[in-house]
């Protein structure tokens, strides 16, 4: 059967990750063309080393890189978790092959999103 597969990956399967295994999960299905819906999203620190290795292992006509969209928790921070730097990870986020997934449009409610064949 063709077409795209989108794996909705629990949050309980990445709390389980050490932020490196959730990295190199996600690279290793992304880089098979796979589409991730994360279920709750990364943090700002392991988007930063999502990115970061991901530069790393560019290679033209073999892996482009990535998209990645998400959207943060609704509710306010505390002063105490202001004052510890404690940010919420993204409700969901959508992380895909660059030349697989484009984001269109993105609101507080909405990620939408463009799948091209392989």
């Amino acid at each position: 059967m063709a077409g795209i597969k989108v794996n909705l990956i629990s949050h309980q399967k990445l709390e389980s990750m050490s932020t490196d295994e959730k990295i190199d999960f996600i690279l290793k299905e992304v880089k098979q063309g796979e589409v991730l819906v994360l279920e709750r999203g990364l943090t700002p620190e392991e988007q930063s080393k999502l990115i970061e290795k991901t530069m790393e292992e560019i290679n033209p006509g073999k892996f482009i890189g990535i998209e990645i969209e998400g959207y943060r928790e609704e509710g306010k921070l505390s002063w105490l978790q202001k004052a510890l730097g404690k940010i919420r990870p993204p409700r969901m986020t959508v992380i895909g092959p660059a030349d697989k997934l484009k984001t269109v449009h993105r609101d507080n409610d909405v990620i939408k999103t463009v799948i091209f064949g392989r």
